[in-house]
């Protein structure tokens, strides 16, 4: 997910919303790597096989670069090229290898996808030389009223506003990442204040679902 803001007077501005593909219907190895991994042979010791491995590795090598292909047609698209974007991510950097993780419960399968997206839209926002701000989805609320000098109530009814002008979907996905980009713009000293615009791109996992099977 993309949300392009602008600020102008301290006054957050959509300038779009849109999804980032990150899979090519019909191409399973896109769109669910670790699943299809799951589903092959262990390798010794109930580890991962040399299959599992490549499957992986191929199917991460074909979201990074649809990922960067979408962020650099949406680059192409704008008047400005963006200054910094924002992602925002949760708590999840203790996992360290997805495919085990994967491999270690079926529970873990849509958690290590969701990284996996996370994943490729760093490497997007790399390839397309963005500076990048990473956010953690769960201190955003607290972080949100100290960097814009408003209250909670305040912030929400900003956002349910901003969401006439964006369109639907407007769901908490995007308010969130409208929120990400926006903190993002008021706390760079470097901005230029005339309108830059700034991407936020939420992988869209959260705590809840990085954790150990209870």
């Amino acid at each position: 997910m993309v949300v392009g803001v602008a600020v102008e007077d301290d006054e957050p501005r959509v300038l779009f919303s849109t999804f980032l593909a990150t899979g090519a219907e019909g191409d399973r190895l896109s769109l669910e790597p670790y699943r299809v991994a799951h589903e092959l042979a262990r390798g010794p010791q109930g580890g991962a096989s040399a299959e599992a491995a490549a499957v992986v590795a191929e199917g991460r090598g074909r979201q990074d670069q649809l990922a960067a292909k979408g962020l650099q047609n949406i680059v192409r698209q704008l008047d400005e090229a963006p200054v910094v974007a924002a992602l925002l991510v949760n708590r999840a950097g203790w996992i360290t290898d997805l495919l085990e993780y994967s491999l270690a419960w079926p529970e873990h399968v849509p958690v290590a996808e969701g990284l996996a997206v996370r994943d490729a839209l760093r490497f997007a926002l790399k390839e397309c030389r963005f500076e990048v701000v990473e956010l953690d989805e769960k201190s955003l609320p607290d972080l949100a009223e100290n960097a814009l000098g408003l209250s909670s109530a305040e912030i929400d009814a900003r956002l349910k506003g901003l969401g006439t002008t964006a369109g639907r979907p407007w769901r908490k996905e995007q308010k969130l990442a409208c929120l990400s980009a926006w903190i993002t713009i008021c706390s760079s000293k470097e901005v230029p204040s005339r309108s830059p615009i700034k991407g936020s791109l939420p992988c869209g996992t959260h705590d809840r679902d990085a954790g150990p099977p209870e």
